[in-house]
């Protein structure tokens, strides 16, 4: 895959397509840098000019897209003698073009600084359990995401929820998130019964720290180069919310540090890892094409749960970190691997998604999606969040989450960032993860054995092949054909579950 850029004697109108794109991929490739450093270094003082200057930005990139020059380019060029590959380029082109000229630049600039002020704000409102203060920030933001949802639904021909979800999930529609997320809950509470039932008889050692912070960015920057990860090409630091931005070239990761708890930023630091390495990996001769891109944040989100949870919870992969750990912090029977692979595998009804095992992972995110729906469709209002919160928190997990916005509603980063739509994907990657698995030990049946025995190149291998080289040249349901033999199916997520737990 090797063509998406053209000659231009052959191709002059895709040509001039080609080089708007790169351009516009170098001009993001600020603003990903700019987000990261608002997250990770820049002083609070400061929010409100990046805000501004993330503003201009977002402008100028939405200007470019919306170019009335560009419509009757991607037109002129479907006569142009594409390849395949160019032509699945072309369709990316004009998916963008499409969805940027639903929105007026005056939207995505509002959008961004209600954004920014909201993210900011909620940083410090957050830990003062402060939803008062959080509510009218997350208002705005709010309305100007269902404005952004009225136009792309019209524009695109579908509800105004799909419109978001259509931004992260390419082609996904609320009927099919509603049948998948159907079935997980009809087994998925008594299958947390069973879990807990069964785990409730083992006996665990809990590590003993403080674990020094030094001690363990050295340990996960050393996780990190054992799955591969190029530093060469990319970084770790802190912020309040682990992430992976930046671009192929450039990859950012952040994780972050508590002095008693070590698997947290360990387990997240390898969670973002798979993001970074399907991001260090897309095809590097097409970037600054959008069929280079990334196809889905479910398919991105299938990586880094598979390198976290198929790869990361696997008894082959914790006996290589067994040693690790002694190496970083000194021996203690905490570290043994049948030890540490019960703690890594323990299940618990938490209130915080990001510390939830994978087994009680997916009723954190169907609370979400049953939530943000009604809300962007109008059916249900900001305020009405939080008794809505904590009705669906003690049907699904039976916690009690009244009065505590810190640890229920204002959890999360992606309602004040706007990021409406995108909680699905959480839960629709790990079953693609689970789905990958399946399909590699079909093609490799000793899979699990040369993991135990160190060799995880075979992984690396077949997503690099399946997944990562393949960028956005399929659709999502073509690419999971390609790479499965099937379309996202949720049984294999449910097989893997009880494999592993029970």
């Amino acid at each position: 895959m090797n063509t998406a850029t053209a000659t231009p004697t052959r191709t002059p109108v895709y040509a001039a397509l080609s080089s708007t794109w790169t351009r516009l991929h170098h001009l993001g490739h600020l603003q990903s840098l700019a987000g990261w450093d608002q997250a990770a270094n820049m002083p609070p003082k400061g929010n409100e000019a990046r805000a501004a200057a993330m503003a201009e930005m977002a402008a100028l990139l939405h200007r470019m897209v919306t170019d009335p020059v560009l419509r009757e380019q991607l037109q002129q060029a479907e006569t142009e003698p594409l390849d395949d590959t160019q032509r699945a380029n072309l369709r990316e082109m004009r998916r963008a073009w499409r969805a940027s000229n639903a929105l007026p630049e005056a939207l995505v600039q509002r959008q961004q600084i209600a954004t920014a002020r909201c993210e900011h704000a909620w940083r410090q409102q957050r830990p003062a359990n402060d939803w008062a203060g959080f509510l009218p920030n997350l208002k705005e933001v709010l309305a100007l995401a269902r404005e952004e949802a009225e136009l792309l639904s019209q524009q695109l021909g579908v509800s105004r929820y799909e419109a978001l979800m259509d931004r992260f999930e390419p082609g996904m529609t609320t009927a099919q998130v509603d049948r998948v997320f159907g079935e997980v809950r009809q087994w998925l509470p008594g299958l947390i019964r069973q879990v807990q039932d069964k785990q409730a008889r083992e006996t665990v050692i809990q590590p003993v720290g403080p674990f020094a912070v030094p001690a363990q960015r050295a340990l996960c920057e050393r996780v990190m180069r054992l799955l591969g990860f190029d530093f060469e090409a990319g970084r770790l630091d802190v912020s309040t919310h682990p992430f992976c931005g930046g671009v192929p070239e450039d990859v950012r990761m952040t994780t972050r540090f508590r002095e008693d708890d070590f698997l947290g930023s360990l387990m997240g630091t390898v969670h973002e890892t798979g993001h970074g390495r399907y991001e260090q990996n897309l095809p590097r001769l097409l970037l600054g094409q959008p069929v280079a891109n990334a196809r889905s944040m479910a398919l991105h989100e299938s990586q880094s749960l598979s390198f976290e949870m198929q790869l990361g919870s696997h008894p082959g992969f914790v006996a290589l970190l067994a040693p690790l750990l002694r190496e970083a912090f000194g021996d203690q029977p905490a570290f043994a691997p049948d030890n540490l692979q019960k703690l890594l595998t323990r299940v618990k009804r938490g209130l915080i998604r990001v510390d939830a095992d994978e087994v009680t992972y997916p009723a954190h995110i169907i609370l979400r999606y049953e939530i943000e729906r009604p809300l962007i469709e109008g059916t249900l209002e900001a305020e009405d969040i939080p008794a809505l919160w904590d009705a669906k928190m003690m049907e699904l997990l039976g916690a009690d989450t009244r009065g505590d916005f810190n640890n229920g509603p204002m959890q999360d980063v992606h309602w004040p960032a706007g990021l409406f739509g995108y909680f699905p994907c959480y839960s629709l990657g790990a079953m693609y993860a689970a789905q990958w698995f399946a399909a590699m030990r079909r093609a490799m049946p000793d899979l699990d054995a040369r993991i135990a025995a160190g060799d995880l190149h075979l992984v690396f291998d077949w997503l690099r092949d399946n997944i990562w080289s393949q960028a956005s040249r399929w659709t999502t349901d073509e690419l999971a054909r390609r790479a499965s033999g099937e379309v996202l199916n949720p049984a294999h997520f449910q097989a893997h579950l009880q494999q592993r737990y029970l």
